[in-house]
């Protein structure tokens, strides 16, 4: 102790007592429960060099009470977490502890000021009529945003029963304009061939159903968060809740506008569509903030539950209208009439895996009540079969859900006669030298990746951010030869993943037994800050970013470049960006972030490249660019300057983003 008073001013001594008064008070509690990992914190103090890192042994301790603290706290309260000792902190990051939400008062920030110039860039290009809600949805959510903000720093705040991921800012203007851009710049593409097209008219007034859905999803969100901040005492909070509050209602006002415009008829029922939606995604919004505590923040949240329900409601929707219903109920759902059976395929198995939960949670409540009526069991033996049987329900459940759940949705709404595994085969072998020589390389390039990647994690120094990155230069190895020769082969393979990637994180969430252990202990390997103790979300949103612009580009599609959206943006836009600003970089876009100017201009330089390269490729498939390079340097740009900035998660919104402006 001697050594670390010499070596800090008096200042650093007292946080210094401070922390090991609460370390104390802390190890007391937990019963020594993190003692090793305190001890070899604490031995780094003395040692450590004055250039600023002679405090990380106490930024570590602090983030072990921070951690610790908040994970006692939710044991009870999640269902996730309820007897599992597994999800208390087993590592300890390096580095200053950062705050539950960065947090930013002023009105102009570098991730505001890009998404404006999205938001505008999208609404110039779109109708009055459909700009003009955009515009207003926008403006709602930098008033709410900036209210937040402010009301973060308060310890009265209300919104600090929820505990968002650390490091993050709240993200609310981006996580409520991305969807709605995204749904808008789809309707800009469809409005190019309207006149021709003679479906055009029924998916046109579809998507913009679907447009209207997923707006009245994000303002009602919005809206939740306005409620919570009523009671804020701080003066300028007040005023921009009360300019967010405005905003709502002028939205509302335009919306029934439209819709009365549009077909003032059905006026009634679209508006209880609508507000189906938006209950649903505040519901939803909740239920992901309270049970996943720390996994998002709240511009992610948003973006989860309104994609969610946009998803689930357009599947519903083309699940009502295959049944006999009333000629107003099919004036009102205006589903397409053709849908691939490839989107029907995996809309079943996720619609399965989605319900399992459920499914799952009700029979273990009912074989707890059958249990009790039984005879008494030494403790020992009847948690072992606890466990043993919790398994086995799971897994009895997995096989109902995938063995008559999906096959019944699929013939209801497609009239596929066969099971969807059988079909997947069936399509599998009509071609199959370059169907079966496709998987054939992909579980050669997963392996020999998977097995390295998991050596170096093990092992080697090398920092994370570059080993993450090294996961993205593989997604291009992976899914650039499918997009070009197989992209329909692609999309079931990419719904086939994301189903697998459920299954695995259910069962090492749940512990399902014989495999829980095995998968968290592989898992815990790739994870990185931005992965919680509860969910583990790379892969996941790695996955998606790459998958949901090839998804969205299925049907009409004049812009080639649309599909690859995911693949440049993080495989080669966002990998390129962070390993030469690791290296090379010196001039930072801000003071307090670490993304500089010459890792920018590289991600900015590859995608340009990259792009070259693919047109000449598709080119020779039939393709042809019908996009101005000025549009799509302006899209690149505007999607490397938003990873540049924001602390979101970036795999999930810089994807999204550049395919909304490569569709206009």
């Amino acid at each position: 102790m001697a050594k670390v008073e010499a070596a800090t001013s008096t200042s650093s001594k007292n946080n210094i007592k401070r922390l090991l008064m609460s370390t104390a008070h802390f190890v007391y509690l937990k019963g020594q429960t993190y003692k090793e990992d305190l001890k070899r914190d604490i031995s780094i103090l003395p040692c450590a060099p004055r250039s600023g890192l002679r405090y990380e042994g106490v930024y570590r301790i602090m983030k072990v009470l921070e951690e610790g603290w908040h994970s006692e706290r939710n044991q009870a309260g999640s269902p996730l977490l309820a007897g599992s000792s597994r999800h208390l902190p087993t590592r300890i990051g390096l580095g200053p502890p950062v705050p539950a939400m960065a947090s930013s008062s002023a009105l102009v920030t570098g991730e505001r000021l890009v998404v404006f110039l999205f938001t505008a860039r999208v609404a110039v290009a779109a109708p009055a009529h459909l700009a003009a809600p955009l515009a207003l949805l926008a403006a709602a959510a930098l008033a709410v945003e900036l209210a937040v903000d402010r009301s973060a720093s308060a310890p009265s705040s209300p919104l600090r029963r929820f505990r968002t991921r650390p490091g993050a800012s709240s993200g609310i203007l981006l996580g409520a304009t991305t969807l709605p851009c995204v749904i808008l710049a789809r309707l800009i593409q469809l409005l190019r061939i309207l006149p021709t097209d003679p479906d055009g008219p029924q998916e046109f007034a579809y998507l913009e159903m679907q447009y209207w859905a997923v707006s009245i999803s994000c303002l009602s969100v919005l809206a939740l968060f306005l409620w919570h901040l009523r009671q804020s005492a701080n003066n300028g909070v007040s005023k921009t809740l009360k300019c967010g509050s405005l905003i709502v209602v002028l939205y509302v006002m335009t919306l029934l506008f439209s819709l009365l415009k549009t077909d003032g008829g059905l006026l009634m029922a679209k508006n209880g569509y609508l507000l189906v939606h938006g209950v649903t995604a505040v519901i939803l919004m909740k239920h992901i903030l309270e049970k996943f505590p720390s996994c998002s923040s709240f511009g992610e949240a948003l973006l989860v539950s309104s994609g969610l329900v946009l998803y689930f409601g357009d599947m519903l929707a083309h699940t009502l209208s295959k049944m006999e219903f009333s000629a107003s109920s099919e004036a009102l759902i205006h589903t397409p009439g053709t849908r691939s059976e490839i989107a029907i395929v995996i809309q079943g198995i996720l619609l399965g895996l989605f319900l399992l939960p459920l499914l799952y949670k009700c029979s273990l409540q009912v074989w707890v009540y059958c249990q009790t009526l039984g005879k008494e069991r030494i403790q020992a033996v009847e948690k072992q079969a606890e466990k043993r049987i919790g398994s086995v329900v799971f897994y009895v459940s997995l096989f109902v859900v995938l063995l008559i759940l999906v096959p019944s949705w699929t013939h209801l709404v497609q009239g596929i006669e066969v099971h969807p595994f059988v079909w997947v085969l069936n399509y599998m072998f009509t071609n199959p030298h370059e169907r079966l020589a496709l998987c054939a390389y992909w579980i050669c390039v997963i392996f020999v990746s998977i097995k390295k990647f998991y050596v170096i994690s093990k092992r080697s120094k090398t920092e994370r951010i570059l080993l993450r990155k090294y996961y993205h230069l593989v997604a291009v190895l992976i899914f650039s030869p499918a997009v070009i020769f197989q992209p329909a082969f692609l999309d079931l393979a990419f719904g086939a993943a994301f189903a697998v990637f459920l299954i695995l994180e259910m069962i090492r969430v749940w512990e399902v037994y014989p495999l829980g252990h095995t998968v968290h202990q592989f898992m815990n390997a790739f994870t990185d800050h931005r992965d919680s103790e509860v969910l583990i979300i790379s892969h996941f949103s790695l996955l998606l970013g790459c998958a949901l612009p090839k998804w969205m580009s299925s049907g009409f599609n004049d812009r080639p470049l649309a599909p690859f959206a995911g693949i440049l943006s993080l495989g080669i836009g966002d990998t390129m960006a962070s390993m030469i600003g690791y290296k090379y970089g010196v001039l930072r876009w801000s003071k307090t972030g670490k993304k500089t100017i010459e890792g920018t201009a590289a991600g900015i330089t590859s995608v340009l490249a990259a792009c070259s390269i693919l047109v000449s490729l598709l080119a020779s498939s039939g393709y042809i660019l019908s996009q101005h390079w000025l549009s799509l340097s302006i899209a690149v740009t505007l999607s490397l300057l938003l990873e540049a900035y924001t602390t979101q998660l970036d795999n999930a919104f810089i994807p999204l983003v550049f395919y909304s402006l490569l569709c206009l």
